[in-house]
């Protein structure tokens, strides 16, 4: 799986294979965990790559998307509702039979993300964009 920060405002950009985004899906479900990253030939376009996505409990409310550039981690913490609904979305993106992504982005009243997340891209392991 290959995380990218892009600092410019556009987030974090996740893509990886099925059985990745699935760990990570079940990481998010349990409430814990660490999912290590791959390192990248890609170009950075000024991003900078992360070395990995952990996962913490907490008492939410919903699910927070942040960035450690010290650490060079991708946190995602939460109460059990917003982990769940964000694991959701990550699993079925995982599923996809075809290219695709799907944007997770904080906005007043989000039913999951608390205030304060990242915006995140999660690519489909078939690609970016659908191919019919």
């Amino acid at each position: 799986m290959r995380v990218w920060f892009l600092p410019d405002g556009s987030g974090v950009d996740v893509s990886g294979g099925t059985t990745e985004l699935v760990v990570m899906a079940r990481a998010l479900v349990a409430g814990k965990g660490c999912v290590e990253t791959t390192a990248s030939a890609e170009a950075s376009f000024g991003g900078t790559e992360l070395a990995s996505v952990e996962v913490v409990s907490t008492n939410g409310p919903g699910a927070l998307i942040r960035v450690d550039m010290e650490h060079r981690v991708l946190f995602i913490e939460g109460d059990r509702l917003g982990l769940t609904a964000l694991a959701d979305e990550v699993r079925s993106i995982a599923e996809m039979n075809d290219g695709g992504h799907q944007h997770i982005e904080y906005f007043p009243g989000h039913y999951y993300l608390a205030a304060g997340s990242v915006p995140m891209v999660v690519t489909s392991p078939q690609g970016g964009m659908p191919s019919r």
